[in-house]
């Protein structure tokens, strides 16, 4: 697929090691207080869910993954105020729009449900 524009997933977690550690024994101790329904949608606690992956391995959608923290250093703050993580953006040359909101993201419980959104929205 030929185009300018991408899907940009933010996830509510930071990238650094402590963060990520701390992030998958939450998310094996205490799975329903977990901050980033993101996060849970397309990992477990280990490694990526077999349906998100071979979405994303099957599609032509450009996607980028990001943490929040390397989210704020990418972007420009002035795209990026008022954002609620985690979010799923689609980015164009000269944009950023919300494609799926931090509420419906965590409306969702199965990777297949975001995979039909994606389909929806973008495709």
């Amino acid at each position: 697929m030929s185009t300018s524009k991408k899907l940009v997933f933010v996830y509510n977690a930071n990238s650094d090691m402590g963060s990520k550690i701390f992030d998958a024994a939450h998310k094996i101790l205490n799975p329903k207080t977990y901050q980033c329904n993101l996060c849970d949608i397309t990992y477990g606690a280990f490694s990526e869910k077999s349906v998100w992956k071979s979405f994303r391995k099957n599609t032509d959608l450009e996607m980028v993954f990001l943490h929040k923290d390397e989210f704020s250093e990418a972007y420009n703050p002035a795209l990026i105020a008022g954002i609620s993580f985690p979010v799923v953006l689609e980015e164009t040359r000269s944009d950023l729009k919300v494609l799926i909101k931090t509420d419906e993201l965590n409306d969702i419980k199965q990777p297949v449900e975001l995979i039909d959104l994606i389909t929806q929205r973008f495709l």
